[in-house]
């Protein structure tokens, strides 16, 4: 017994790695091509935008840098240019890597941390299912298990704080107003497109900053690697001659500290307990029973405990508690009731019935384990789209936290609901439907995928309302792929569409009202 779980646990971590690798080689395929950042807009007035967890942009103090023509800053641009004039092959690929821009770079590390952790842990040998250990990361299961609402509540706090940090930043760059170093000495070399906006503080360091101090909460397993890019990141902006050492030490400090308090909010935000207990898992059979229904099981061996079935009292960045609670969804049909006897019938016959097409659909939107989930499928398109509109720093972290808190509290939503109704699988209604991309192991009612895409194309319909049809065209798509998959009903789609919007439309109200339009 012990060699075979030796074995298991071996191939478990040969998978991660291997899943880790082909993830990261298509990120880094992928984005090869970016070109480097050039803003058409500074947004030079983004200082007074309105943050997320900060009371003011200048809550917290960033000293006054020293005059351009005293030796510590003279000391500083020798510095930028004995790199300069050694500057490596691998220097040039760095400074070009992180050229296209600090935001799109960080969220995909994140995506690929994802990519790494979500994979479900194995069983021990009397059948039961170890749980990951914040407290002891290394320990197998690794933590965290990145599932989708794990992911979502990611990458929610780490574009929220690197959005709070550039506000930050941006209102002391207008208070202190300091040329980067290639206009304040012509001997300094310009490698990356000149800007008018002010260095002081850089704001590549604060968004490292942000994070560095994030990350260590969400994946403490790997705040080497993670220190290790971050070091990377603000070495690049040294050797570009775009900052100072002194511009990056002060946005790094002002990044870390408003990661700070949201780091404080993620250990207070009841992530932690959503796993449950068995009793709470009972009851929910209970309670489904009680009312005359069919409740949602494990379909696999040995019974997996239920994902996360208190996601749902998570604090959520744009929806409270009530709001969660007023959004959810009419109940799903009864299962004793004709229309889900016809749903189910459906179902089958989109398992029993492939095509080319609808297997492409089905494949592409996967976003199953070892993949960063469908959140992070979103901030990928996100990204592709945003490229093409030369957005500045501020703008990209705007953009993504909004995003990525509708995303969150789509999770949230979605979770709430499922675990309310604990609707049954179609695979577990009817054995002889076959799903085509595996059964995700938590109710069927309303569909996560549904959900998740229509939070996030109606956020990205409303920051790009010339491609709104793509957007809502995509979420559709995605929606379909788990009725083609045979892992949901009609009804889990239409709804999780519906709830996805309703939340989407609170990060609208957000963007509306926070000075950025």
């Amino acid at each position: 017994m012990k060699t075979n779980l030796s074995y298991k646990l071996l191939m478990v971590t040969v998978l991660s790695a291997l899943v880790y690798w082909s993830c990261s080689k298509d990120l880094n395929d992928r984005s090869d091509s970016y070109p480097a950042l050039t803003p058409t807009s500074i947004d030079l007035d983004a200082g007074t935008w309105k943050p997320v967890l900060l009371t003011t942009p200048g809550e917290f103090a960033v000293a006054a840098p020293v005059a351009t023509n005293t030796p510590a800053y003279i000391a500083e641009l020798n510095e930028i240019k004995g790199l300069q004039r050694n500057l490596s092959d691998n220097d040039k690929k760095i400074i070009q890597y992180w050229s296209a821009g600090a935001v799109l770079r960080w969220n995909e590390i994140l995506r690929e941390l994802v990519a790494k952790y979500n994979l479900p842990p194995y069983q021990n040998p009397d059948n039961t299912y170890p749980a990951p250990s914040a407290a002891n990361p290394f320990a197998y299961p690794y933590f965290p298990f990145a599932n989708p609402p794990y992911a979502a509540r990611a990458y929610a706090y780490v574009s929220a704080a690197q959005y709070d940090a550039l506000v930050a930043t941006w209102h002391y760059k207008k208070l202190y107003n300091r040329a980067a170093p290639y206009k304040v000495d012509s001997l300094v070399q310009a490698l990356v497109p000149r800007s008018d906006l002010p260095s002081y503080p850089s704001e590549d360091a604060a968004v490292a900053g942000a994070a560095v101090e994030m990350l260590k909460l969400l994946f403490p397993g790997e705040v080497a690697y993670i220190q290790q890019k971050a070091d990377e990141q603000e070495r690049y902006r040294i050797m570009a001659g775009a900052n100072v050492r002194s511009e990056i030490e002060a946005g790094e400090a002002l990044g870390k500290l408003v990661a700070q308090k949201f780091s404080a909010r993620g250990r207070a935000d009841r992530a932690g307990q959503a796993i449950g207990n068995p009793d709470i898992w009972k009851k929910f059979e209970t309670d489904t029973e009680a009312k005359g229904e069919v409740c949602w099981f494990s379909l696999e061996s040995p019974k997996r405990p239920p994902m996360l079935p208190l996601f749902s009292k998570v604090k959520g960045f744009l929806c409270d508690s009530m709001d969660i609670i007023n959004m959810r969804p009419a109940p799903p049909p009864s299962t004793s009731s004709q229309q889900f006897k016809e749903e189910t019938e459906e179902v089958l016959y989109y398992s029993q019935h492939p095509t080319r097409d609808r297997l492409r659909i089905v494949h592409f939107w996967a976003d199953g384990a070892g993949t960063y989930t469908p959140a992070g499928h979103w901030d990928a398109i996100a990204a592709d789209e945003f490229v093409k509109e030369h957005y500045s720093e501020v703008r990209w972290a705007r953009n993504y936290a909004l995003i990525n808190m509708a995303l969150m509290d789509a999770a949230i939503a979605c979770w709430d609901a499922k675990y309310f109704y604990f609707n049954p699988r179609p695979s577990q209604s009817d054995p002889n439907i076959k799903t085509l991309t595996g059964v995700p192991n938590f109710p069927s009612y309303t569909s996560g995928h549904s959900t998740f895409s229509a939070a996030a194309a109606t956020v990205l319909t409303h920051l790009l309302p010339d491609r709104g049809s793509k957007f809502n065209d995509m979420a559709t798509e995605a929606s379909m792929s788990r009725l083609y998959g045979a892992i949901h009903y009609r009804s889990d789609c239409t709804m999780g569409l519906e709830s996805g919007r309703k939340v989407g439309e609170r990060a609208v109200l957000r963007a509306q009202t926070d000075g950025a339009e």
